[in-house]
């Protein structure tokens, strides 16, 4: 167990972006530190686990995007097929980090890694990272002025959006979890497209996504975008936050339970957002499952998002305390009964 009963009094969750993954923590403090070269042996010796490729380059890129290090092992090694994605990779959060700041150079930046992106792929064909990249640069192109992130789906009922590009991604690696979650930010953004139509998508997904997925928990990422949104809109709503407790979000809670095990635990956020659907839906014993395989660790989303004034970080910070307290405490043993599964999305 990564998680231990310790005394729920006084409890300081931690907060890192390489969570329980040791040597991308040690990595990224050399990436701070202006040295790339713990990070070029960290991705050789990653090799093609593309899920751990994926998650490790894109924690990698966050940290490198406010330097220059990244162009530094460029202009070092500049055929390496690992320097030239984490070269893409940096020109992407670089360019979302120009969107979301209204920066005037957003089109140039989106350019930039766009060209990145693609000459990364052409020097590692078999990689899914530079088709993630391309997939996250989509959510930029708000009023669809690029074909390739209009194209109709592969279901009917599905909504349009990239899945030209989901699609390269599938064939290089099939379950990848940052590309689904690169599709819903496409939809919460699209000019054309709403929080509905990733509500479908992640649906979609969730219905064939296997037992134990981090693709199961998609639904919950939407509920609560859902939520952010409606509570910002105003009044205040006192029984909003009782949807977890209802269906059809119970059930969704439910199936993204199923079959989870600390093995195959998954990242970080995936575990906060179904501890807190556990806790939410009053799964208490489930939810003391996923706190315990957390262990110190925890994310700000998405505590802060159901504390009392999501502007103000501590109050995130005590929702999660307060949550896991009552979900370890010896006093918590109880369930309400599970919902019955139903074969159908909505």
């Amino acid at each position: 167990m990564r998680g231990r009963d310790e005394n729920l009094r006084g409890f300081a969750p931690v907060y890192h972006p390489a969570g329980f993954d040791t040597e991308l923590r040690q990595a990224l403090e050399d990436l701070q530190a202006g040295r790339w070269w713990a990070t070029r042996d960290l991705l050789a010796r990653t090799g093609g686990d593309w899920a751990l490729r994926t998650s490790r380059t894109q924690v990698l890129a966050t940290a490198a995007a406010r330097s220059d290090v990244v162009q530094a092992w460029l202009v070092e090694e500049p055929r390496n097929p690992d320097a030239l994605v984490m070269g893409a990779r940096v020109l992407v959060e670089r360019a979302l980090q120009a969107h979301r700041g209204g920066h005037p150079r957003e089109r140039a930046l989106s350019d930039e890694a766009y060209h990145a992106c693609r000459l990364a792929s052409e020097t590692a064909p078999e990689d899914p990272v530079p088709w993630v990249c391309l997939l996250a640069l989509a959510q930029l192109d708000v009023r669809l002025g690029y074909a390739e992130h209009w194209r109709a789906a592969w279901e009917p009922m599905l909504p349009a959006g990239p899945w030209r590009l989901l699609y390269r991604v599938r064939e290089r690696d099939w379950g990848n979890r940052e590309a689904y979650h690169r599709m819903l930010a496409f939809y919460y953004a699209c000019a054309a497209t709403s929080p509905a139509d990733a509500l479908v998508f992640a649906q979609w997904v969730a219905s064939w996504a296997p037992e134990g997925s981090p693709l199961r928990i998609l639904p919950l990422y939407v509920r609560m975008e859902i939520y952010r949104r409606r509570r910002e809109a105003g009044p205040a709503d006192p029984l909003l936050r009782t949807q977890w407790a209802q269906e059809p979000v119970i059930w969704e809670v439910h199936r993204a339970f199923q079959g989870w095990t600390e093995d195959t635990a998954g990242s970080l956020g995936d575990l906060n957002y179904l501890a807190h659907g556990l806790w939410a839906a009053h799964q208490y014993d489930g939810a003391a499952q996923v706190f315990r395989a957390l262990g110190d660790y925890a994310t700000r989303l998405p505590w802060l998002y159901v504390s009392d004034d999501p502007r103000v970080a501590e109050l995130g910070v005590r929702e999660f305390v307060r949550a896991r307290s009552e979900c370890l405490s010896p006093a918590r043993s109880r369930t309400v009964p599970r919902a019955t599964p139903r074969p159908r999305l909505v």
